[in-house]
């Protein structure tokens, strides 16, 4: 009589896991289904590249972000070290939707920006030998946005290498670093963002007015103020001066302010607020 009690209670205990899994089953299962009719269904990967000092986790509140919202579930790590050999850590299954490469450099403080866009050249030449993609998106937090920027001033001409199609700049520094290297009551042009002098790094950026290639890539410009038109470590006039650099050529060009304590330098990759603006701008339909 015991015997049955327990094994009527095991069987009642195998239902109950079953129905829940069958249960969570589906509800993932509707929730890619949802998913799916929100983004884009494609296979083009993202690219996201950490600012100085930092690593791949600073891009991991983004990414996962992205990864909770069904974008995709696809999420690999690209390491480059100093000599410019890249390492992957996963894998990207054959059609998986919209996956993201975080991109970690050793030399990570490295200011020599052209070394830094032969590292990001590194990285999608590793992918692209590796799973044959013709299309990407990238992000940049801080220097992260001079691999991307040098990357395309340098090698974006080059027809053999995947054409990027959305970029966006967070906390860019194109223009300098205040007490640094930017210039002294700089302004900028309200209708084309030309600033009233410009550094020798600005200087050589210039070059992406000839290079950028044309009405190609979609360009979201996010930068920070906490008050004092400042994200604590880059002026907004720097960041805003990358309109000049790419305005010409930008498939679209947009911009946008992140005010508030969420719009400290280093808390704009730690912000829900920047998560759902990426979201929609990489990959909602």
């Amino acid at each position: 009589m015991k015997n049955n009690k327990n094994r009527r209670m095991v069987i009642m205990i195998a239902i109950i896991c079953v129905l829940a899994l069958a249960g969570t089953w589906l509800v993932r299962a509707q929730a890619r289904q949802l998913n799916s009719t929100k983004y884009v269904q494609s296979t083009t990967p993202t690219f996201f590249f950490h600012g100085y000092g930092s690593s791949a986790n600073a891009e991991r509140h983004m990414t996962e972000s992205a990864r909770k919202a069904g974008v995709t579930e696809t999420i690999i790590q690209a390491n480059v070290d100093r000599t410019g050999q890249v390492t992957l850590r996963g894998r990207i299954p054959k059609g998986a939707i919209n996956p993201i490469v975080m991109v970690q450099y050793e030399d990570n403080r490295n200011p020599d920006y052209l070394q830094d866009a032969a590292y990001a050249k590194a990285v999608v030449e590793k992918l692209k030998q590796t799973y044959g993609f013709q299309e990407m998106k990238m992000v940049g937090h801080s220097m992260g946005n001079m691999s991307i920027l040098y990357y395309l001033l340098e090698y974006g001409s080059e027809e053999n290498l995947p054409k990027l199609i959305k970029q966006v700049n967070l906390a860019n520094h194109v223009a300098g670093l205040e007490n640094w290297n930017l210039p002294s009551n700089l302004t900028l042009d309200p209708q084309t963002g030309q600033p009233s002098a410009m550094n020798e790094q600005y200087q050589k950026l210039t070059g992406l007015r000839e290079v950028y290639p044309d009405k190609q890539i979609d360009v979201l410009n996010i930068y920070g103020d906490i008050g004092g038109n400042t994200d604590g470590s880059v002026l907004n006039i720097s960041s805003k001066a990358l309109k000049y650099l790419l305005i010409n050529h930008a498939k679209s060009y947009k911009e946008v302010k992140i005010s508030g304590r969420g719009g400290q330098h280093s808390r704009l990759h730690e912000n829900s607020e920047v998560d759902q603006l990426l979201i929609d701008f990489l990959w909602r339909k």
